[in-house]
C-alpha cells in the first residue's frame, strides 16, 4: 500500500482527504506543531525519518486579502517552506505534489487549463506560482479552485460562509460579473487517489465542471434552503477588489487531462446535497 506523507492535513482540503482515503493508502499527517515548513532543519529532520513514497505538500498560507499585508509572512510560508519540503523530498529520491491555485491566474483572458501561461496579480498569487517554479518538472503539481465540502467546523468556505450569513438574515453584497469555479472536496480526494496510483510530474487541474458570478452561486445556496433571496445585492467587481485586492476576475478555470474522474458542478453538489 502506497504511503502518503503530507502537510495541511487537519485544513478543509487535507482533512478530508485523511476521511476519504485512509482506506486506500497509509496516510502520515505531519501537523504543523511536529514540523515548521519554514525551518529548514525541522523538515530536514522530520523527513528524514519518515518513510513515505509520495509527499503532498497541502499546507499554506491562504488568506488572500490578508496575505497584501503580510506579504513576508506569505513568502515564507508558500515559497521558502515549499522549498524546504522540494529539497528534503528530493534528497530522498522521493515524489512529491504540490497543490496550488486558480489565482495564478489574472483573469483576464479565461479559460485557463493546464498550460495557460501563468501570470499572478496578489502577494498569494505570486507566492503560490513561485511554489509552482521550484517543483514544476520535478514533481506533480495540482492547481484547485474554490474548495468547499458539506460540513467543517473549524473553518468555513464560501458555501458554507454564504448559506450561514442567509440563514442569520444577514445581507450579502455579491459580484456580478465575476467568475469562480466552485470545487467539491470530496471530489478532489478521489481525483487525487487516481493521481497517486498513476503519478507523473505534470500539472493537473482538480476543478468544479462549470463556473458562476459569485452572485449566482449566493442565489443558488438562497433557492436550495428556502432562504431570503432579497437579501443577496450586487456590486462589481472593480468595486469590490478596492476593499479585498488579489482577486482574478475571470477565473473560469478547466482541465484537459482530467479524462478519468468526473468533477460535480455546484449545482450537481446542491441538488444531492
Amino acid at each position: 500500500m502506497l504511503k502518503i506523507a503530507l502537510t495541511g492535513a487537519d485544513g478543509l482540503v487535507g482533512s478530508r482527504i485523511l476521511e476519504l482515503l485512509n482506506k486506500d493508502f497509509v496516510l502520515i499527517p505531519i501537523p504543523q506543531t511536529q514540523m515548521d515548513i519554514t525551518d529548514k532543519a525541522s523538515v530536514d529532520s522530520i523527513l528524514k525519518s519518515t518513510d513515505f513514497d509520495i509527499f503532498l505538500h497541502l499546507a499554506a498560507y491562504t488568506n488572500v486579502a490578508q496575505a497584501e499585508l503580510n506579504k513576508d509572512l506569505v513568502f515564507k510560508i508558500n515559497i521558502e517552506g515549499t522549498r524546504n519540503i522540494y529539497k528534503a523530498v528530493k534528497q530522498k529520491n522521493k515524489k512529491l505534489i504540490y497543490i496550488s491555485t486558480d489565482f495564478i491566474f489574472d483573469g483576464k483572458n479565461p479559460p485557463y487549463y493546464e498550460d495557460s501561461t501563468p501570470n499572478p496579480i496578489g502577494a498569494y498569487a505570486i507566492s503560490k506560482y513561485e511554489g509552482e517554479k521550484i517543483v514544476k518538472d520535478n514533481g506533480m503539481i495540482v492547481r484547485i479552485a474554490y474548495p468547499y465540502r458539506a460540513s467543517f467546523e473549524p473553518k468555513k468556505d464560501f458555501f458554507r460562509t454564504f448559506k450561514s450569513y442567509l440563514e442569520q438574515k444577514k445581507p450579502l453584497t455579491m459580484i456580478t460579473d465575476s467568475l469562480m469555479t466552485p470545487t467539491f472536496i470530496d471530489d478532489i480526494a478521489i481525483g487525487l487517489k487516481y493521481l497517486f496510483n498513476n503519478y507523473s510530474p505534470e500539472i493537473f487541474h482538480l476543478v468544479g465542471s462549470k463556473s458562476y458570478s459569485p452572485f449566482e452561486t449566493a442565489i443558488l445556496i438562497a433557492e436550495k434552503f428556502n432562504l431570503d433571496k432579497s437579501l443577496i445585492g450586487k456590486t462589481t467587481y472593480e468595486e469590490y477588489i478596492k476593499n479585498k485586492p488579489g482577486l482574478p476576475k475571470l477565473s473560469d478555470i478547466k482541465t484537459r487531462k482530467n479524462n478519468f474522474y468526473k468533477m460535480k458542478n455546484f449545482e450537481n453538489f446542491l441538488v444531492s446535497y
